[in-house]
């Protein structure tokens, strides 16, 4: 009979979603500092947003954005352009959503069955989102006549879809690795590798020349708040709906 040590490592995976699911022992005064400092942010952040907003819908681009646009693409060697190019492709259709169902189905097999439903949700609330503030911003994108556009895009600029959805989406997923792993090379390898794409994708709009920084500057503002959203739904759910999950009936009787 084995042992309550020998546990495979997607028995470990499950234990540790069930533990981040226990409501958090932090003394009362604590959480309620926590909950000012996150609360503040937000409305700095969003009120950031705000503000760019309103001076994107009036301006077509601003003089910073020609000139960090013009800087950046300075940058003209072939390995430089290929990586900013890798990192937007998967951002693209149809690889995006193919890459997105992998992803789930992946976390779904793992029997983490409300991690997977929220991160498809994430994904789709980010990309909704991310449309209905362009449609109603309209702000055009960058011209061939005032810098290199690698690749002509129809859709608006303001905020940057790809940005967006590399911070609701990819960033989701480095939050659950992060709470549902433990501590090894493997985790923070998998971080590393989120956090830099995450970083570097709104460089690489901005050097093919489909977004305007301001737009990038957006997206990274209105995506960090949908990931927040994204983030909150996973907790508010994962005690409601993760009970009723085989991983957390099989981890609630303590050996």
């Amino acid at each position: 009979m084995s042992s309550p040590t020998d546990k495979k490592p997607v028995e470990k995976i499950k234990e540790k979603a069930e533990q981040a699911a226990r409501v958090e022992s932090a003394p009362a005064p604590v959480r309620h500092h926590r909950s000012l400092l996150f609360q503040a942010g937000l409305i700095l952040v969003a009120g950031a947003f705000g503000v760019l907003t309103f001076l994107v819908k009036t301006t077509p681009f601003f003089a910073v954005d020609l000139q960090l646009t013009r800087s950046i693409q300075l940058f003209n060697f072939p390995s430089f352009a290929f990586l900013m190019d890798m990192l937007s492709w998967p951002g693209y259709g149809p690889q995006v959503v193919f890459i997105t169902g992998v992803i789930v189905v992946v976390i779904y097999g793992f029997g983490l069955h409300w991690e997977a439903v929220t991160a498809l949700a994430a994904a789709l609330f980010t990309t909704l989102v991310n449309v209905v503030v362009k449609d109603l911003v309209q702000r055009p994108r960058p011209a061939g006549n005032m810098v290199d556009v690698m690749g002509v895009l129809n859709s608006y600029s303001f905020p940057s879809g790809h940005v967006m959805f590399y911070i609701g989406f990819f960033g989701f997923i480095a939050f659950l690795t992060f709470s549902l792993f433990k501590p090894s090379w493997q985790r923070s390898l998998l971080l590393v590798l989120l956090g830099i794409l995450i970083a570097l994708i709104g460089i690489s709009r901005i050097y093919l020349g489909q977004h305007w920084a301001s737009d990038v500057l957006g997206a990274y503002l209105l995506g960090s708040l949908a990931l927040v959203v994204n983030t909150q739904f996973y907790r508010w759910g994962k005690t409601r709906f993760f009970v009723h999950q085989p991983v957390a009936q099989a981890a609630s009787h303590p050996a």
